[in-house]
């Protein structure tokens, strides 16, 4: 079950578990009423959800990351083990969802130790992400915003942050607001489409800071830290059972996202393009699809439906954190191919 279908579903029981009170009015009724318990409070959160994932991406990258092969050619590719806490919840006016992840790189994507190629420990990297919601027909207490397949439009914000450990030592940091447009799918899906205003106001370089020398402001800032222009950006996400399958198997189904977020200026902003900068492009970061196998349902049975699921995913990630894949000079030369990311992966995600 989604969780939207989960939210409706424990909203329809707090309502029948309210029904009764409207109609106990003594003089109104042509019979006695008998004692009646207490009614249960409604709890502020309809639904809570926490989940622990375990991921590995056999072929990830990292902007400006890269070695030699021992024939001379550029190898961007680094393996990826990833862990990640995922919280989700749906209260009367909307849903809350926030993860954090650690991406553990391997020795492709070096700490920064200053030993030999290929001897320091792979960088840690922390990203954390939140998204609220605030629902219009629940704020106006209408149904006006639900006709056809649109199931309700909100008010969405939200904020990511990052930090890692190798030797750019990278902070982003972002803000986004907009709406989101919510359309129900066949088989108890939906796919959720939200336009936003995206505004990265901080990130961080170590190459960029002017220790070495230049012109703040012009070849580098002071302290390595970039500042972005507000830009658009568009979250889709989606999920959908596959319930044409037959009963007998019905534990798959499949899900996704994309994130397309447009131009920021130049990728050393506020430094100039004498910087070394280039103008940035639109970022291109998704998982169009995901295979997921609901492996509590089928070994245990539908009461433990999705508390353990096993999956397998494509990934897809161009102009990674907006630079030109193409002629950025942190993408290309002995960098070519950092900043694009095309992998399978597969992982386990176990409810709790």
């Amino acid at each position: 079950m989604s969780y939207r279908l989960k939210a409706i579903a424990a909203a329809a029981l707090s309502l029948a578990a309210l029904a009764p009170t409207s109609f106990a009015k003594a003089a109104d009724l042509p019979y006695k009423v008998k004692a009646m318990k207490p009614v249960a409070e409604v709890p502020f959160f309809f639904v809570i959800d926490d989940r622990v994932t375990f991921s590995w991406i056999p072929r990830a990258t990292d902007p400006g990351v890269a070695s030699l092969n021992r024939n001379g050619t550029v190898n961007p590719i680094t393996a990826k083990q990833v862990y990640s806490f995922t919280h989700f919840d749906a209260w009367a006016y909307g849903t809350n969802f926030f993860t954090i992840s650690m991406f553990k790189s391997d020795h492709n994507d070096p700490t920064g130790c200053g030993g030999p190629a290929g001897t320091c420990a792979g960088a840690t990297e922390i990203y954390g992400l939140i998204r609220s919601t605030f629902g219009l027909n629940e704020i106006f207490n209408t149904h006006a915003f639900t006709m056809g397949p649109l199931h309700n439009v909100s008010f969405e914000i939200g904020a990511d942050a990052n930090t890692e450990n190798n030797p750019l030592g990278p902070a982003k940091r972002d803000f986004v607001a907009g709406a989101q447009f919510a359309f129900d799918l066949p088989y108890k899906g939906y796919i959720d489409v939200a336009p936003l205003m995206y505004y990265e106001f901080s990130n961080h370089n170590n190459f960029l800071g002017c220790a070495a020398g230049g012109v703040p402001g012009v070849t580098c800032t002071v302290d390595g830290n970039t500042s972005y222009k507000p830009t658009w950006a568009v979250e889709i996400g989606y999920y959908m059972d596959l319930g044409f399958l037959p009963e007998s198997v019905q534990f798959f189904s499949i899900s996704g996202r994309a994130g397309f977020y447009g131009a920021k200026g130049n990728q050393n902003e506020p430094a100039g393009l004498l910087s070394g900068g280039t103008p940035t492009k639109v970022e291109i970061n998704s998982e169009p699809i995901r295979l997921t196998f609901d492996a509590s349902k089928a070994f245990m049975g539908a009461k433990y439906s999705h508390f353990v699921d096993t999956w397998v995913a494509y990934r897809y990630w161009q102009n990674k954190f907006g630079l030109d894949h193409a002629n950025s000079p942190t993408c290309i030369g002995g960098n070519a191919g950092s900043c694009t990311e095309e992998s399978v992966y597969a992982g386990v995600t176990v409810k709790f």
